[in-house]
């Protein structure tokens, strides 16, 4: 017998909060006593909040699942149902597949270190020339068999903190345009440090793909100084002002950046500023070693992978040697030190360095 509207009307009521969410990527559950199938959320602690309630709590007739955005489940959860996140979706956007940003999951991407640029301490050159040098290295990049590029700003240390000049822009913007024009890879745009706004600015001007971007989340210390204020909030609502052609342009985001010391969050782990990265708004998490060229830790990746949805991403640190491992758990690799000579990112392109690296990852 079919229920009565106002008893059918309460049903949906009651049920829609399931209904109208996108599966948490764990395995449905029975039918539920109202008859609708609902998604079967993990069991697990949340968010150490007094409001907050455990998942595995049912609540009212219809027997649903309540939780937090914060809900976890444990490893053991994860293994036994080859889910990718120890948790459910911390909102209802679904990620971007990285294939859809770089052309392909277990993606590589090579660093280009632009040459100093008008403005900094050791500028030399004309932007013409900065750009013909980016452009040499990025054609040998994608002829050996990369699947996207991340132009850097390395050699302007020291770095302005979140500001850089007009100059700067406008030379970047030279640099990248010329690039995109060169090679036909998705492209990446990191103005250091912490350059957020310049960097999508950048990007927009060189449809580029992609920007990678420092303190997203969270507040740290770093080498340039106080990075006191995430910049997740006005950098996406600056996205969205940029208009429809901004909004396809990837924020991959690091999390407990490299060259940072972390002690004003250190009751935070790694995976919580992953997590933190997708309630966000972020489109990848960035993880990397401490410095420069130092290995990005598989704990840590593994961390940041079963912590949200979100692309994992090894940003520092990889080698022909290690790449294998790293995608093994990332879902792309950046290099920048390990394809040059001798392996000191300042130094040129090495050939050899680079056939094996590409060699290794395929």
């Amino acid at each position: 017998m079919r229920p009565k509207p106002l008893i059918a009307m309460r049903i949906a009521m009651a049920c829609s909060c399931r209904t109208n969410r996108p599966s948490c990527e764990i395995t449905p559950c029975e039918i539920t006593p109202c008859g609708i199938p609902h998604a079967k959320l993990p069991k697990g602690r949340v968010a150490e909040d007094k409001s907050a309630r455990r998942c595995d709590q049912p609540d009212g007739e219809c027997g649903r699942w309540r939780h937090s955005d914060y809900t976890r489940c444990s490893p053991e959860r994860v293994r036994a149902t080859g889910a990718h996140r120890i948790a459910p979706m911390t909102t209802p956007y679904p990620p971007r597949a990285i294939s859809s940003i770089l052309g392909r999951d277990r993606a590589i991407v090579a660093m280009v270190h632009v040459r100093a640029l008008p403005g900094s301490p050791r500028a030399t050159l004309s932007p013409r020339e900065i750009a013909r040098h980016a452009v040499e290295e990025a054609r040998v990049l994608a002829d050996a068999g990369f699947d996207a590029i991340l132009l850097e700003n390395m050699h302007d240390a020291p770095y302005l903190l979140r500001e850089v000049g007009a100059e700067t822009i406008a030379a970047f913007t030279r640099v990248a345009c010329e690039v995109r024009a060169a090679v036909n890879l998705p492209l990446g745009v990191q103005i250091l440090a912490g350059a957020n706004r310049a960097a999508l600015g950048v990007a927009l001007a060189a449809e580029c793909a992609f920007i990678r971007a420092e303190g997203f989340v969270f507040a740290g210390v770093a080498d340039e100084g106080l990075l006191a204020e995430a910049d997740a909030g006005p950098l996406l609502r600056y996205r969205r002002a940029l208009g429809a052609a901004a909004q396809g342009i990837a924020i991959f985001c690091d999390i407990k950046k490299k060259h940072t010391a972390n002690a004003i969050t250190a009751d935070t782990t790694l995976a919580e500023h992953a997590h933190a990265a997708e309630f966000f708004g972020s489109d990848g998490v960035v993880v990397t070693g401490a410095a420069t060229g130092m290995a990005t830790p598989i704990s840590d990746l593994s961390a940041a992978r079963n912590a949200c949805g979100l692309p994992v991403i090894a940003g520092s640190g990889a080698t022909a040697s290690s790449v294998r491992e790293l995608l093994a758990v990332a879902n792309a690799v950046i290099v920048g030190s390990d394809i040059k000579v001798d392996g000191v990112w300042w130094n040129p392109l090495d050939r050899a360095r680079i056939d094996a690296f590409v060699r290794a990852a395929r």
